[in-house]
C-alpha cells in the first residue's frame, strides 16, 4: 500500500480478518459485472457504491458527491473496566482506479496507445483496473474530535510485454492520479449514550473537467471499519429499549453502520454505502466474487459455463480478477455446482444455539415436524421441513402444477377484498408497506399507485401488482410487466380519480386467503 500523508504510518489493526470478507463484497461491488469482458456495454459504463467523486467537478464529469458520514452509539465508557482508555480504531478502506494503457512498439522506437495487442494468440487489453487501499488511522479518541488529513500518492509503473521468443512488442503502462481525503470524527453525548461520528470527504484539488478524471479523482467503493476498545457499540436496526430514542437521532449520509463479525458480538462496526443487516455473511456455499450480489451465484456459474472459448478469452485479458471467475468456473465439479443449488434452513430455529430458547411454531411445518432437530413422530412423516407439504391451494381439484388450475385465475379480472372494497385491475390505492420491507419499498411509502393485477400463488398467498401513478416510467413498466408486487394489507384502497385509472368489468372477486 502506499503511504499515506501525513498520517504518521500505523500497522492494521489486527481481529479485522473476520470482517474482511464481507468487506470486500462490499468493495467490489459492481466493479465488473457478467459477461466480465471489457467490450460489454455494461462494463464500459461502470458504477460502484460508496464512489466519493471531486469537490471541484464540472457538470458534464457526473461526479458523484464528494463525502459520506455516519453516526453510531456506543455505550458509556465507564460500563467496561477498559473504560478509562477507551477508544475507536477506525480504518477507511477503498479503491483507487489505476489505468492500464497498452501500447504498441513501433519499427521507429516509439510506442502507440492500442486498445488491444495480441501476442502468440493471447490478447492484451487496455482497461481501467483498480488498487486496493486500507488506511488505519489507529485509535481515535472519545474525549475529543479527530481531524486526519490524508495524501495517496499517484504513479506510473512501466510492465513490458514480450513474445514467446522473448522480444519485446510493446509495454503496459498503469497510470493513478494523487487522491487527497480527510476524515473527521467527533462525540457527543446523548441520553448516556455515546454518539461517534465519522466522516470523510475527498479533496482533490484540481478540477475534473470529464467524466474520466472524475473517476480517476474518486474514492470508489469507500468503507468504513471500525473497532471498539473498552466500550461497545450499539444495534441501530435493534436497540436495546434505553438506547431507541437516541438510535433514532442518529443521521446518515451515504454510509450505513451495522454490527458485524460474529453473531452476538458488539465490539466492530461496518459502514458501508449500501444498506446491511446487522453481522451481515457472505453464504459458505458461496465459492468465491462474482462481484454482483443481486444475482445468485449458480445462476452467474451457469452463465459463465455457456460462454465460448472466445469470449471466456476475453474476459481473462479484461482484468485478473475476472480471470479468476473464469477459471474457478470452468474448474468446478458437478458436486461443487450442486452446493450452489440452494439450501433450506430453518428460519425459527436460534441463531444462539441456546437450548432454552425454544423455537416458534412454523405454519407451513407439518404439525409432527419438530423444526429444531428434525424428530419425527409417526413413521410416515417427512424427516425434513423440505418434504413438507405446503398449504393448501384450491385449485377446484386439479393438481396445482396442472395447467387446468390456472382455469380459474385470472389476473387481469380477479379481485381482493381490502377494508369491504374490492381492489381489481385499474383500482387506486395507497402504499403502506410493513411486510419485511426493504430500501427500494419504503420509498413508496404514502404513494399512490394503480394496480395492474390481482395473483394468487400455490401457497393460497394473494399480491397485488402495480405502478405508482406519479413514476413518469409508468407506462413503459406496465407495458414490460415488470411491477410492484405488495401483499393486500400493505395497501389502502382510494376513490377513483378521472384520468388515472378505469375499472375492471364484472370482476370476480376472490378473498384473500389468510394463510
Amino acid at each position: 500500500m502506499t503511504p499515506a500523508t501525513p498520517v504518521s504510518p500505523v500497522v492494521p489493526p489486527v481481529g479485522l480478518d473476520h470482517v474482511r470478507t464481507i468487506a470486500d463484497a462490499v468493495l467490489y461491488e459492481g466493479y465488473l459485472l457478467y459477461p466480465y469482458r471489457a467490450s460489454s456495454h455494461k462494463n464500459r459504463s461502470r458504477w460502484q457504491f460508496g464512489v466519493l467523486g471531486p469537490p471541484d467537478a464540472s457538470p458534464g464529469s457526473f461526479a458523484e458527491a464528494p463525502g459520506m458520514a455516519m453516526q453510531c452509539l456506543l455505550t458509556p465508557p465507564g460500563e467496561t473496566p477498559e473504560g478509562a482508555s477507551a477508544q475507536v480504531t477506525v480504518v477507511l478502506r477503498f479503491l483507487q482506479l489505476q489505468v492500464r494503457e497498452v501500447q504498441k512498439l513501433e519499427e521507429d522506437g516509439s510506442h502507440t496507445p492500442v486498445g488491444e495487442l495480441t501476442v502468440d494468440g493471447v490478447s492484451v487489453l487496455s482497461w481501467d483496473e483498480a488498487v486496493e487501499r486500507e488506511i488505519a488511522l489507529g485509535g481515535v479518541p472519545l474525549d475529543r474530535p479527530t481531524d486526519r488529513p490524508l495524501t495517496v500518492a499517484g504513479g506510473e509503473d512501466i510492465e513490458p510485454v514480450t513474445d514467446a521468443r522473448g522480444v519485446t512488442v510493446g509495454r503496459i503502462v498503469r497510470r493513478r492520479a494523487e487522491l487527497a481525503a480527510r476524515v473527521r470524527t467527533e462525540t457527543a453525548l446523548d441520553d448516556g449514550f455515546v454518539r461517534l461520528t465519522v466522516s470523510v470527504d475527498n479533496e482533490h484539488a484540481a478540477t475534473a473537467a470529464d467524466k474520466d478524471a472524475a473517476i480517476r479523482a474518486s474514492l470508489i467503493g469507500s468503507h468504513l471499519l471500525l473497532r471498539a476498545r473498552g466500550v461497545r457499540f450499539v444495534s441501530l436496526l435493534e436497540p436495546p429499549a434505553e438506547a431507541s430514542a437516541a438510535a433514532g437521532r442518529c443521521r446518515q449520509r451515504r454510509c450505513w453502520p451495522v454490527l458485524a463479525g460474529a453473531k452476538g458480538s458488539t465490539d466492530t462496526v461496518l459502514g458501508a454505502p449500501i444498506i446491511l443487516y446487522d453481522h451481515p455473511e457472505v453464504a459458505e456455499q458461496s465459492a468465491g466474487a462474482l462481484f454482483d450480489s443481486t444475482e445468485i451465484d449458480e445462476i452467474l456459474t451457469l452463465r459463465v459455463m455457456t460462454m465460448t472459448d472466445v469470449e471466456k478469452a476475453e474476459a481473462r485479458a479484461t482484468d485478473p480478477r475476472a480471470r479468476e471467475i473464469i477459471d474457478r468456473c470452468d474448474a468446478m465439479s458437478p458436486a461443487d455446482l450442486q452446493q450452489l443449488h440452494g439450501l433450506l434452513s430453518d428460519p425459527h430455529a436460534d441463531p444462539y444455539g441456546d437450548p432454552r430458547v425454544e423455537p416458534l411454531v412454523d405454519p407451513y411445518a407439518a404439525p409432527h415436524v419438530d423444526p429444531r432437530d428434525r424428530r419425527v413422530d409417526a413413521p410416515d412423516s417427512p424427516a425434513d421441513l423440505r418434504d413438507a407439504e405446503p398449504a393448501p391451494f384450491d385449485t377446484g381439484g386439479a393438481p396445482w402444477w396442472d395447467p387446468a388450475a390456472d382455469a380459474a385465475v385470472s389476473p387481469g379480472s380477479d379481485a381482493v377484498m381490502i377494508d369491504g372494497v374490492a381492489v381489481a385491475k385499474g383500482s387506486l390505492v395507497r402504499v403502506h408497506p410493513s411486510r419485511r420491507a426493504d430500501a427500494q419499498d419504503l420509498f413508496f411509502a404514502g404513494q399512490v399507485a394503480r394496480v395492474t393485477a390481482v395473483l394468487s400463488d400455490v401457497d393460497g398467498g394473494v399480491h397485488v401488482a402495480l405502478v405508482l401513478v406519479d413514476d413518469p416510467a409508468a407506462d413503459m413498466h406496465d407495458w414490460y410487466g415488470r411491477y410492484f408486487y405488495f401483499a393486500p394489507d400493505e395497501l389502502e384502497p382510494l376513490p377513483d380519480i378521472p384520468g388515472t385509472s378505469g375499472t375492471p368489468d364484472s370482476p370476480e372477486h376472490r378473498k384473500e386467503n389468510p394463510s
